[in-house]
């Protein structure tokens, strides 16, 4: 029983390592793709707001935390890390073209809802067989699904909320943009759903 505790403990230990060294990855290429450290926290933001979800999901299922349930938070990040990137670089561009910091939110929520919507929508349908199962391996699975379900149901809300607002926060008293480094086109990012 001793050996399967510092198991537990050692398997901890390097999973909390690796989620250090990919949230510091995952930030870089962020600040790599706006060249702003300001966009990049914007983007980072539904991290933490995925993160909760996940949390939240875990406890109302009565789940303990476990090595799975911490590799479903990983997968939860990039899905949260998607969803702001579409978002902040349509407004980006939007502004870029000189439209006003309120009609470039408005419309960028209006037109990349879809967008979102579907990557919650696929990636949530996709787990609901492991969160449900019964069968060998489900104390496997369930954690895993139960947080990505429970992560990407907060995470697209709170993108649809809370990031517009921390955007509108950002740029208060900001004229149109005139220019921005290239980032990921919402146009390339639709094709590829």
């Amino acid at each position: 029983m001793g050996r399967s505790i510092r198991e537990f403990h050692r398997c901890s230990s390097e999973a909390h390592d690796r989620r250090t060294r990919l949230f510091l990855i995952i930030f870089i290429l962020l600040f790599s793709a706006f060249g702003s450290v300001k966009y990049a926290l914007l983007v980072f933001s539904g991290v933490p707001l995925a993160l909760t979800g996940g949390i939240v999901a875990l406890w109302l299922r009565d789940m303990p935390f476990s090595i799975t349930a911490a590799v479903g938070f990983i997968a939860l990040s990039g899905v949260a890390v998607l969803n702001g990137l579409v978002m902040v670089s349509f407004i980006n561009e939007l502004r870029a073209r000189g439209k006003r910091l309120d009609d470039s939110i408005r419309e960028a929520l209006l037109t990349r809802l879809r967008a979102v919507l579907m990557t919650a929508l696929v990636a949530s349908r996709g787990f609901v067989p492991m969160a449900i199962a019964t069968g060998t391996g489900a104390e496997v699975q369930k954690p895993l699904a139960t947080v990505v379900i429970g992560g990407i149901i907060s995470s697209t809300l709170l993108t649809l909320v809370v990031l517009p607002t921390l955007y509108r926060l950002f740029h208060r008293n900001k004229s149109p943009l005139p220019g921005l480094p290239d980032v990921i086109s919402p146009a390339r990012h639709d094709q590829n759903l």
